[in-house]
């Protein structure tokens, strides 16, 4: 059976793309992935992350990825944004699977496969947390390649978070053309 994981990155930013992300794990990658600890990205540091991802593109782990924009976020609103991600992630598969498991309690609208909505997804099926793993690492290194275009606004620290750091420089500079107007600061 050939199950995906999904699910996303970035929902609570002022700042920067939500990132989808599709997984398939087929079983001795589930192994290798789980003796090096896989979980929940938001339970892993930084460095365990990106760790976690290399040795997931070594293995040649199957997995898409899509982000939506600032300017999709603030025109369809965060959760129309993110679910149009995870759609075009699954879509991009070069197989239909037979279940994908979203992380959350929304279904994705317009998939045409099997899907189950799996509230804490992310802590309970290990390609849900694959997935959780991809969107944060490639966020993080959208936001870390946007700082030294925006130096004063700390990117590369707070990935776009509503830290005290970055809502001060949002009221000292004003937003960035990644910034989501939607969004209060």
């Amino acid at each position: 059976m050939r199950v995906l994981g999904v699910d996303e990155a970035g929902r609570g930013p002022l700042a920067g793309p939500v990132v989808a992300a599709a997984v398939w794990l087929q079983p001795q990658e589930m192994r290798t992935l789980w003796t090096m600890g896989l979980r929940d990205s938001k339970k892993l540091s930084p460095l365990r992350r990106e760790k976690i991802f290399a040795e997931m593109l070594r293995l040649g782990v199957l997995w898409r990825a899509q982000a939506a924009s600032p300017l999709r976020i603030d025109r369809d609103n965060i959760l129309q944004a993110s679910l149009w991600a995870m759609r075009r992630s699954v879509e991009q598969f070069p197989f239909l699977p037979d279940l994908v498991v979203v992380d959350g309690n929304c279904p994705i609208p317009s998939l045409t496969c099997s899907q189950k909505a799996l509230i804490k997804g992310d802590s309970r099926v290990l390609s849900v947390a694959a997935a959780s793993v991809v969107a944060k690492v490639l966020r993080d290194r959208v936001m870390i390649t946007l700082d030294p275009l925006y130096p004063d606004y700390g990117f590369a620290r707070h990935k776009g978070y509503p830290t005290k750091m970055h809502r001060e420089a949002l009221h000292r500079l004003g937003p960035t053309p990644w910034h989501r107007r939607s969004f209060s600061w």
